[in-house]
């Protein structure tokens, strides 16, 4: 089926939700209630600086966080923290002090005033209804940036979703002070970030529709490390340490056959791993090819990484020839959410 389709459903107890883009499964998100949501903000209560690492360990209502670039802050301050990822077990929960409250259409900015609208929207009578609906707004002294979302939506809904985001940063930015730490807001779910982040043709919403529109099937995919890449395969397998990838040209023994399938291997590799909630160190170990190639592959890795929305940095190639990356712990791995439900 051409186009893009938004499926909201459950998996046992776990709210989620499923993109499939030309009837193929591109990116699932999947409730989990062990660990604060990214996007969840807190008022937290400063504990003890970590010297030597410039950071301050903080106490939330269960558990610890870490703030990194601490400076100026002392044992016992309130302060607010915005989760920014997920957490290992064991490890304290990644915040930061730059608050942000998103939305479909709009991100209000505490602490940094002004108005912007994003740089994806050309058209200059586009960007002119934009910044006409932003002066109504009325700000204040919050910031607000419009999002590319908002190109060819309806004015009352850009101004709605500014509005609703405005009260929601006055009431949280209202409720700072305090003694002990609470949770203020916490994060949007599975099917609030589709509505938020995704765009689709249509979107199902009936109970039962991962199973009728294939999602169960796709899932229990990626419980398997392989990876069919049409031109060879390709393992996806984390560690503890490390995310370890391997490419494999199969069967095909011709000249070219490792640069076909480093190729598919760089173009498939983010949705390889945006399915399997997968973030931290990766080491790709790719066919062997010439170092002559090796541009060529990169190209477009950065090509393919430039449409994830997961942020991923391309640290490049070792003196072992694996290529090293670092993407951000946005979400849990999906493995241990779908085990035993797919």
């Amino acid at each position: 089926m051409k186009g893009s389709r938004i499926i909201l459903d459950h998996l046992g107890a776990r709210e989620a939700a499923a993109l499939l883009v030309n009837g193929r499964l591109d990116d699932v998100l999947i409730d989990d209630d062990s660990a604060p949501r990214p996007g969840a903000i807190f008022r937290a209560i400063c504990d003890r600086p970590m010297k030597g690492q410039g950071g301050m360990m903080l106490r939330l209502p269960e558990g610890t966080a870490f703030l990194r670039q601490a400076k100026g802050l002392r044992p016992g301050q309130p302060m607010l923290v915005q989760v920014t990822g997920v957490s290992e077990a064991g490890k304290a929960v990644p915040v930061t002090d730059r608050i942000l409250f998103k939305s479909r259409y709009a991100i209000v900015t505490p602490g940094a005033p002004g108005r912007n609208i994003s740089r994806q929207i050309a058209d200059e009578e586009e960007r002119a209804r934009l910044h006409e609906i932003a002066e109504a707004a009325g700000t204040g002294d919050f910031g607000l940036i419009l999002r590319s979302q908002c190109e060819g939506a309806p004015d009352e809904d850009i101004a709605a979703d500014i509005a609703a985001m405005l009260d929601l940063a006055a009431a949280v930015t209202g409720d700072a002070a305090g003694t002990e730490p609470e949770a203020l807001t916490e994060g949007d779910g599975p099917h609030a970030l589709a509505w938020r982040e995704w765009q689709a043709d249509d979107v199902v919403t009936d109970p039962g529709g991962f199973a009728r529109e294939g999602v169960l099937d796709a899932l229990a995919d990626v419980l398997r490390p392989e990876v069919d890449l049409g031109e060879g395969s390709m393992h996806v397998e984390p560690t503890r340490a490390l995310v370890a990838v391997d490419v494999n040209t199969g069967g095909d023994t011709s000249p070219a056959a490792s640069l076909k399938a480093n190729l598919a291997a760089a173009r498939a590799l983010p949705r390889a791993l945006r399915l399997r909630g997968l973030g931290g160190q990766v080491a790709v170990d790719f066919a062997p090819m010439s170092k002559a190639h090796r541009k060529q592959v990169e190209q477009s890795l950065r090509a393919a990484f430039r449409a994830d929305p997961v942020e991923t940095s391309l640290v490049g190639w070792t003196a072992m020839g694996l290529f090293e990356l670092q993407r951000k712990r946005e979400r849990l791995p999906t493995a241990p959410l779908i085990r035993g439900l797919v």
